[in-house]
């Protein structure tokens, strides 16, 4: 079962290739260019480095988020793009849950924060057992206060992890009340590899698609959406 996996539902732009158990590639760049600039010439590289034939490929894995609007039309316009030039499934990951995926195994709980401007986070609350990665708040998009608050009321430690920690760390550490840590710089951002990892998972489970059906998954509505709808209001 080889997956093709892409990310570029945050700050960082990621492509990987994994193969069972086994990761054959992983590109992965957390600097100022935007994902257009990105994204396509990781892939290439990728696709050069290990001689990979496209065709040879099962699936075709992409965050769905929720992210950046931007990145996550550009993930999803290349895996739909892919998806119907090869004649692959996709399957779509949400994001957070591909965030969580990366502490795969971590006794204590995982709280991915992705920032989503205005005092709110994309975020979501995990735990992993012997049977895998138990979903214990769904993704969401809430204030900070309300994630910190749930966390307290399972009274287990967390780790934290994602773009949202360090605008979110001294909240958390003024207001968390269970013990907390933070993942490592190598394992606290978007990784296409575990995407990639997730939907192996999701394979064996039959939750494809075809390239047609993907669409991201916002969440909410983006900044310009809010703003015509404010001002349509006021016109009433």
């Amino acid at each position: 079962m080889k997956i093709l996996a892409l990310d570029s539902s945050g700050l960082v732009a990621s492509v990987a290739v994994v193969e069972d158990d086994n990761l054959l590639a992983e590109y992965t760049v957390n600097y100022k260019k935007t994902h257009s600039q990105t994204l396509l010439p990781m892939l290439d590289e990728i696709v050069k480095m290990i001689e990979l034939d496209l065709q040879g490929i099962d699936a075709i894995a992409v965050a769905g988020g929720p992210g950046s609007f931007t990145g996550l039309r550009i993930g999803s316009a290349t895996a739909k793009g892919l998806g119907f030039a090869l004649d692959k499934p996709l399957i779509q990951i949400p994001t957070v849950d591909g965030l969580a995926y990366n502490l795969y195994g971590c006794r204590d709980m995982v709280c991915p924060l992705m920032d989503a401007r205005r005092s709110q986070a994309y975020t979501g609350l995990y735990g992993f057992t012997p049977a895998g990665m138990e979903v214990l708040v769904s993704q969401c998009a809430v204030g900070i206060e309300e994630i910190i608050g749930k966390i307290n009321g399972k009274n287990r430690p967390v780790v934290f992890l994602g773009d949202g920690v360090p605008v979110f760390r001294a909240f958390i550490e003024e207001n968390c009340k269970v013990p907390f840590s933070f993942a490592p710089a190598h394992l606290n951002k978007q990784r296409a590899a575990a995407v990639a990892a997730l939907a192996l998972v999701y394979y064996r489970q039959g939750r494809i698609q075809d390239a047609a059906e993907h669409t991201p998954d916002y969440l909410r509505l983006s900044q310009a959406e809010r703003e015509r709808i404010a001002k349509e209001k006021k016109g009433e």
